[in-house]
């Protein structure tokens, strides 16, 4: 049997006070790339800040485990060292803290820095103070290029097609395939590795460049569902949130069906 490579289970989270994850599960097994979707104030964010560390989000309950060990009451520091990397909505600008010299500390030196940027087209940006009149695009990039140099085995991207125009989506999306080793460059056989990611997104424009494998849906701090990703984002786009909604008062009363024109039944159906 395989040991998930992230499990949470019955989470509750405050922020400043507030629950905002009340009893929140989640299973990722080596490998996969889901894809966490739901309105401004469900909790996606806390999430992953959550399983990250981040020393905001204050967890009241509940366990989190990173390949089978016990990672609820570890710093952010020892997560990122067993290869748990994020990448933020809204990065931080670091002022006195060169982007090349953090990428070099990341990748340990034994990494091409300036092969890795102009992939990004972000060589320009080495000698720059970390996000310091960055763009939101650029900020963006920056991001993907030191979990580039990091390798995480376990990557959280909260929204990065937010603020980025098409073609950086596309770019990024390629270069997250990279991270996760899903490599489509010529000479890079496309291997699944045991790499794996949690993706955030509204649009779901990310999905247009990289496959993921299990959609959820994270309504009013609760995990309602998880099914196909494209499914999922079918729904919300023909009913808005507002069935999520419906869901959530309907829970643990049955079956929810997600109506696709032109997919298969055994996409459309799925259980709480």
């Amino acid at each position: 049997m395989t040991t998930p490579l992230i499990a949470v289970e019955k989470l509750k989270v405050e922020v400043a006070g507030k629950e905002i994850l009340h009893s929140v599960d989640l299973t990722m097994d080596p490998g996969e790339v889901h894809i966490l979707f739901g309105p401004n104030g469900s909790g996606k964010t806390t999430l992953v800040g959550a399983i990250m560390g981040l020393p905001a989000y204050l967890i009241k309950a509940g366990k989190i485990y990173f390949n089978g060990t016990d990672i609820t009451d570890l710093p952010v520091e020892e997560r990122a060292q067993m290869g748990v990397g994020m990448a933020f909505q809204r990065p931080p600008v670091i002022r006195g803290l060169k982007l090349g010299k953090l990428l070099r500390e990341l990748s340990g030196n034994g990494d091409d820095i300036e092969q890795m940027a102009r992939d990004l087209n972000m060589d320009q940006f080495l000698d720059r103070d970390l996000n310091l009149g960055f763009s939101g695009g650029e900020s963006k990039r920056a991001e993907i290029l030191m979990l580039l140099a990091q390798k995480p085995r376990l990557v959280f991207l909260d929204e990065p097609e937010s603020g980025v125009d098409l073609e950086n989506v596309q770019l990024l999306g390629k270069m997250i395939g990279r991270i996760l080793g899903r490599d489509e460059r010529p000479g890079h056989p496309h291997d699944r590795t045991d790499r794996s990611a949690l993706i955030i997104s509204h649009t779901g424009n990310i999905l247009d460049y990289l496959h993921a494998d299990k959609g959820h849906v994270l309504f009013g701090g609760r995990m309602l569902c998880g099914a196909n990703p494209l499914d999922i984002l079918d729904t919300v786009k023909d009913n808005g949130y507002m069935r999520c909604a419906d869901c959530l008062r309907d829970r643990g009363k049955g079956v929810i069906v997600y109506k696709n024109e032109g997919k298969s039944d055994d996409d459309a159906t799925n259980r709480h």
